[in-house]
């Protein structure tokens, strides 16, 4: 009797551990800003979010799902319960905040400008001159309060906001440092280069949850602080740039 106990007992943990490991966490990202969240040819999805992510679920033993979700959409799409967190370079700032929730902060953030190689500029004579932003971003918020002497242009997409730029139909783009270093450095954005230095720093990109979904937070928080401890975050930070975006 006590060998059939102690089996259904092992048999009961067993069972518990694997559903826990069966566990799946749904991850909306946006799938449109390189190189941090990016679709692939394939419809693949890639980049330092997405990757940070994995590893995340992977610490927490659970399984990751992605939802990709346009960026105007994201937060609404939380609250509704299309997807449990949102880890896609979201900025905390108290409008958010009073919405969602956040995780500590996994990378820090500047604002930069980027503009073609031969063009002369001055961040602050942008009167007249037109500005790049992805809408709903602070890029956009800080063009807006900032630059209102200037013709903001907000796009869909930062993609959109780039193409632009190198066709000449814009005079900059203002954008996340994070992000527009990795287009300067690829080969699409091999017209333009940084202007200046960042117009606003110490921007923090935390991960969204719903309001008062604190276990879930909790989670995250350690997840975040035993990858950046077992050399997994930099790892992964490697691969995409060659300085420590933690703290930048």
């Amino acid at each position: 009797m006590r060998k059939l106990l102690l089996a259904l007992l092992a048999s009961a943990s067993l069972t518990g551990l694997a559903q826990a490991q069966d566990t799946t966490l749904k991850i909306g990202t946006e799938g449109a800003y390189p190189p941090f969240n990016n679709l692939t040819a394939s419809g693949q999805l890639e980049g330092f979010d997405v990757e940070i992510a994995r590893a995340l679920c992977d610490e927490m033993k659970t399984k990751c799902e992605f939802v990709t979700q346009d960026w105007d959409g994201m937060i609404p799409a939380l609250q509704a319960g299309k997807f449990d967190a949102i880890v896609a370079s979201m900025s905390i700032t108290p409008e958010r905040q009073q919405q969602v929730d956040f995780s500590d902060p996994y990378y820090v953030n500047s604002l930069t400008f980027v503009a073609p190689k031969d063009a002369a500029f001055d961040a602050k004579a942008q009167d007249g001159k037109s500005i790049g932003v992805q809408q709903g971003t602070i890029a956009a918020s800080f063009a807006e309060s900032n630059y209102k002497g200037a013709d903001v242009k907000a796009y869909p997409t930062q993609l959109e906001a780039w193409a632009d730029l190198e066709n000449g139909r814009i005079d900059s783009v203002l954008a996340d440092f994070g992000v527009q270093y990795g287009w300067i450095s690829s080969p699409d954005g091999a017209c333009c280069e940084f202007k200046g230095d960042p117009v606003s720093r110490d921007d923090k990109i935390g991960i969204a949850i719903r309001k008062g979904d604190t276990a879930l937070a909790g989670r995250l928080n350690e997840a975040i602080k035993a990858i950046r401890a077992n050399g997994k975050y930099a790892e992964i930070n490697k691969k995409y740039f060659p300085f420590d975006i933690f703290g930048q």
